[in-house]
């Protein structure tokens, strides 16, 4: 047996970083390819001896979407591995040299950990009512005339329309007489 000696030298560190950065894309795919076995298995594993109708079960949708999750997975992978690459943000009102807002994003975050919190003692209708009108607040609204009122209204419809209309119960707490 003969060995046959190359003259390409080995790949240094640097340049391996480089071509993980050069195609960093493939972590998306990773995480696609992920989420499609998730979803497959969890669908392909659930137990339906539901009495079930036809060939369309509640397996249906989670194994189309699993198995898409998978194709685009295969697809994207493809594409990077060929030379594809996404397009940098090119958004006309977004600074991307500005620093990021921490105080809205906090304030957010804090409103909606706010509104899971209080909407269990309060009901959706006075929990969302708190929501609409902190999410205004946090993201600039100062209206204090305008936007409770606004919320109130926004947060009662959303309440009629999935608890009466739709059929979803939402908890309405001291309001539930009420409504």
């Amino acid at each position: 047996m003969t060995t046959q000696t190359t003259d390409i030298p080995p790949a240094e560190p640097g340049e391996q970083r480089s071509w993980l950065r050069e195609h960093s894309e493939l972590g998306v795919c990773a995480l696609l390819l992920a989420l499609g076995v998730l979803v497959l298995t969890d669908a392909l594993t659930m137990d339906v001896d539901i009495a079930q109708r036809g060939p369309i079960g509640p397996k249906t949708v989670p194994v189309v979407v699993g198995a898409g999750l998978l194709v685009i997975a295969a697809l994207l992978a493809v594409d990077v591995l060929r030379g594809g690459r996404g397009q940098a943000e090119t958004g006309e009102d977004v600074d991307l040299s500005e620093p990021a807002d921490w105080r809205t994003v906090l304030l957010l975050a804090g409103v909606f950990l706010g509104s899971a919190v209080l909407i269990e003692p309060l009901g959706f209708p006075v929990a969302g009512a708190l929501l609409f009108w902190g999410a205004a607040f946090a993201l600039g609204s100062r209206r204090i005339d305008r936007d409770p009122l606004i919320a109130a209204g926004l947060s009662l419809v959303t309440y009629v329309v999935f608890n009466n209309l739709l059929g979803v119960p939402l908890p309405g707490g001291p309001l539930m007489g009420v409504l």
